[in-house]
């Protein structure tokens, strides 16, 4: 399915309210009018550099982040809505740590969020969700639920027919929970996690359901699932160093509500690499993902890339390599560029046989919240059929 939209941060400006009248040395008030006043502090200005900075009103006013989310995927073509973001970190909870090889990490603040979105083509989505961590990031919570109906295509494989988009469409609803605990003192996390799908699926000319299985248009799936995650990463919105690797493998039955039985799994890796003093960060993707059973076709895997519409190629086997260069042009500001590449392969052709779809663009960033390491910005994306925006808020990978 289709992922949730890229989106980026509204600027607004508030300011918080004059001090109280000062004292003099002896107690006694001052006289107004004998009192110099001083300026009224910005709670969007950051005090070290003086530049917009949302750090102090998502941290210390334990503000929210309203958030336009803007649409250009291909695969639902273009839209809007719009999402709020609330920060909070509970009171003596630890600002960072340190891992095994001494490097400080921060500890994000607990995430709550809502949104709505649609798109030209009539898809929408509503849902909410959290990111949650307890106990010093020893325990952490990511999950969500949202109601969606999407309009999407389904193209069929063209290897010796011409290739085909079935327009269908999938209403239902989604949710997603999952709970992991950090394994000693390591930068290892066990998680346990729960994915439930209830869809209707039905198809623009009713005749093409003669292409599926029967088994490939059922609308329950439910299955629970083991992940083993790697996390050196200096910091979890917009990393700078350290990298990232997981394997997680998902177990859809029956006897859990699941109308099919298949399995899903996904191995990827995440790396950072600082370069010249720090001006620059390298960054590299691996991603790979492989379904088995009596899959529906809408869980099959896709290539995931920046350029290419969402379940637009899509097989039982799906692999992704993608770099990215980022450019601290100053403290705030940062340019960067990304290459990448995905190939599908399992039922309708082996590996060696498969195409591989090349995506690449390049974009701008802005530090929106030094504290929290949190740029924003946009993507410019030249797939192989088509120019996309994407408007970015933290990294965009997931």
């Amino acid at each position: 399915m289709i992922g949730w939209a890229k989106a980026s941060a509204v600027l607004a400006l508030f300011h918080i309210a004059p001090c109280a009248a000062a004292q003099s040395n002896e107690g006694e008030a001052v006289d107004p009018a004998q009192q110099t006043t001083a300026p009224k502090a910005s709670i969007f200005k950051d005090p070290q550099d003086g530049h917009f900075d949302m750090s102090r009103w998502l941290l210390d006013r334990k503000g929210f982040l309203p958030v336009p989310v803007v649409i250009s995927d291909p695969a639902v073509g273009y839209g809007g809505g719009v999402a709020l973001a609330f920060f909070h970190r509970p009171e003596g909870a630890a600002l960072e740590r340190t891992a095994t090889d001494g490097r400080k990490q921060m500890i994000p603040p607990n995430i709550y969020g809502v949104s709505g979105m649609k798109t030209e083509n009539g898809s929408t989505a509503y849902g909410a969700g959290a990111v949650l961590h307890f106990k010093d990031d020893r325990w952490r919570y990511t999950g969500g639920v949202a109601k969606a109906s999407f309009n999407l295509d389904f193209y069929t494989p063209g290897n010796v027919l011409p290739e085909v988009g079935i327009g269908y469409s999938s209403d239902g609803y989604m949710a997603f929970q999952k709970i992991a605990r950090r394994l000693g003192d390591q930068s290892l996390f066990l998680g346990l996690q729960w994915i439930y799908m209830d869809l209707d699926i039905g198809f623009d000319v009713d005749s093409d359901r003669q292409y599926f299985k029967p088994h490939e248009l059922n609308r329950k799936t439910s299955g629970l699932g083991l992940s083993l995650q790697y996390d050196q990463r200096d910091n979890s919105f917009t990393p700078n160093s350290g990298w990232l690797g997981m394997l997680e493998g998902n177990f859809y039955d029956d006897a859990i509500g699941s109308d099919n039985d298949f399995q899903s799994y996904r191995a990827h890796a995440f790396g950072y690499l600082p370069l010249a003093d720090k001006r620059l960060v390298l960054g590299l993707r691996g991603d790979v993902r492989w379904v088995g059973g009596d899959v529906p076709f809408y869980r099959l895997p896709y290539i995931d890339l920046r350029g290419i519409g969402s379940a637009r190629y899509q097989d039982t086997r799906a692999a992704t390599i993608e770099t990215e260069l980022r450019w601290n042009l100053t403290p705030r500001w940062a340019a960067i560029g990304f290459l990448g590449a995905g190939r599908t392969w399992g039922v309708h052709s082996n590996f060696s046989g498969a195409t591989s779809q090349v995506a690449k663009g390049v974009g701008g960033r802005y530090l929106v919240a030094r504290q929290l390491g949190l740029y924003v910005g946009l993507d410019y994306a030249f797939g192989p059929e088509d120019d996309t925006v994407y408007v970015q808020v933290g990294s965009a990978w997931r």
